[in-house]
Order: structure tokens, then C-alpha cells, then sequence
């Protein structure tokens, strides 16, 4: 359950990624499912989970490209895209957006072409992303400065020095977090480093029992995993007036994102400090 109706029923989650508005075009961190995706669900997924686990709501007009469209974009608009992680409810619209680089850590990228386990060939599906030819990889080692205590991979590829991938393995053994530096603060995707709200909680944290359920059928390295989630938390409680953390699927939080960003068309949190032309949006 996702908390919002109590702790029985299914979940109601999100895809929620963002978009950033850059100097030299748009940068599209997570892409949540494709167009791909809603046309041929049953080729393009897992039937573990499109029939019994996830039960994804797919629409086209919900899809990041048909949302970016409406906003008066194309898209080969779409420069990069950064990547929490490779899963199939992130990377599922990588072709919409054929000319763009994906950024990734290796770790990840190699996981999930190579899909050596029966859980990696159900989350991973190499049908998304079987034309994709614009890899950017970077070794989970290959760290500049500290980020708030975290390691962190700065000079992407062609991008501002205020994106970062932020590596949280666990669920994942390439998962990353990615963080976004806008005028009001930095954002962190969390991807899925944790799944519910409540897990962030300073004191008594929280997590409905059929998400942490999933969290422990997905996970890779459970010690990391929550090494990482504690991490989080102790990020939150100390600089949680500089970072607003968030997670890949908790409803609550993209709500309370959407609402920040509604209230503040015109204020420092859509601008970034440098350059002045890029803006961050949740969707």
C-alpha cells in the first residue's frame, strides 16, 4: 500500500522522473515506461510482472515523451538521459528518444546485458533498449569530490557540473541515485533505494508490508541496500533543509514535488544556479 489509503490493497505508485531544461538541450533523468511499452506490453514485459506483481496502468499520454510534447518540446530535444538504474519501469522509453546519450554507471550496464540470473532476465529487457547505441558508462569508482558525505561521479559526459550521479547499490549492483543542483537546493532521485516515505522517517521508520516485501524480492545486496537506505536517512536529518530526497515510486512524494514546483513557477527552484537557463520539472 502506498499509505495514502492505509496499509491494505494494492500500491498505488509512480514512474516519476524529471526533466531539466540545459543550455544545450533537454536531460531527462529516468524514463519510466515507453511508447513501446503501452503498444506491445506483452512483448515488452515480464509476464512476473505486467500479470501478477505490478500490474502497470499504461497509457500513452502518460508516457515521459507524449508529457514532454505537451510541454512544446520534440523529441530529439532530449540531449541525455541519466539513469538511476536499468529496470524495466525506468528504461522502458529509451527508444523514444533514439538520439540521445544515456548515462548509466558501468556496473549497471554490465548487469543488465549480461542478465546472469532468472531475476535479471525478468527486470532486465533488453527489447527496450535492444537499439540503443549511445552508451555512456562510468565506473562506480570514478568519483570526484564528496557529495554530502557520498561518493558521487561528477563530468558527466557533456553535462553541467550540477548533475551527478550518486552511487546507492543494493537493489541494483549498479544503482544510482542522481542529484540535481536548482536554485532553491539540490533534488536526489533516489531511484529505488527505498520505495515509501515512511523509510526516510529520522525516528521511527516505516514501510508497508507488501513494498518491503518487493524490496527484498528485487534486492542484489541487501546489506548495501540498507546500509545505503540509512545513509539516506541520516542525509535527510542533516541536510534536509540543502537536499530534497525522493524516491522513484512514493506517490506522497511526487505530489508534494508537483505541488513545490506549481507554487514556484517563477522562483529559484526551476532555475538552476548555473547556467541560469536550465529548470528542473517532475512528472
Amino acid at each position: 500500500m502506498d499509505g495514502r489509503r492505509g496499509f491494505r490493497g494494492p500500491a498505488a505508485l509512480t514512474c516519476h522522473c524529471l526533466l531539466v531544461e540545459g543550455a544545450n538541450g533537454l536531460i531527462l533523468v529516468d524514463t519510466g515506461f515507453g511508447l513501446q511499452d503501452v503498444l506491445h506490453p506483452q512483448v515488452r514485459q515480464s509476464p512476473l510482472f505486467l500479470d501478477m506483481l505490478c500490474r502497470p496502468q499504461l497509457h500513452e499520454g502518460a508516457t515521459a515523451i507524449r508529457q514532454i510534447e505537451r510541454m512544446g518540446f520534440k523529441a530529439q530535444d532530449v540531449r541525455d538521459i541519466v539513469l538511476t538504474h536499468l529496470d524495466f519501469d525506468h528504461a522502458g522509453g529509451l527508444d523514444d528518444f533514439p538520439h540521445a546519450r544515456v548515462h548509466l554507471l558501468a556496473d549497471e550496464y554490465l548487469a543488465a546485458t549480461a542478465r546472469t540470473s532468472p531475476l535479471d532476465r525478468q527486470r532486465y529487457r533488453p527489447e527496450q533498449w535492444m537499439h540503443e547505441s549511445h552508451w555512456v558508462t562510468y565506473p562506480t569508482g570514478q568519483v570526484g569530490e564528496r557529495w554530502f558525505g557520498f561518493d558521487c561521479v561528477r563530468d558527466l559526459k557533456g553535462l553541467p557540473p550540477e548533475i551527478l550521479l550518486v552511487p546507492l547499490v543494493g537493489h541494483t549492483l549498479g544503482h544510482a541515485g542522481v542529484a540535481v543542483r536548482s536554485g532553491s537546493g539540490w533534488l536526489l532521485h533516489a531511484g529505488d533505494a527505498y520505495f515509501f516515505h515512511g523509510e526516510m522517517d529520522s525516528g521511527r521508520y516505516r514501510c508497508t508490508p507488501g513494498l518491503r516485501a518487493y524490496q527484498r524480492l528485487m534486492e542484489k545486496d541487501r546489506p548495501m541496500r540498507l546500509h545505503n537506505q540509512r545513509r539516506l536517512r541520516q542525509l535527510k536529518r542533516l541536510h534536509g533543509d540543502e537536499v530534497t530526497v525522493f524516491c522513484a515510486h512514493d506517490s506522497l512524494e511526487f505530489e508534494r514535488l508537483e505541488s513545490r514546483e506549481k507554487h514556484t513557477e517563477t522562483s529559484a527552484f526551476r532555475s538552476f544556479v548555473t547556467p541560469p537557463e536550465e529548470h528542473v520539472h517532475p512528472f
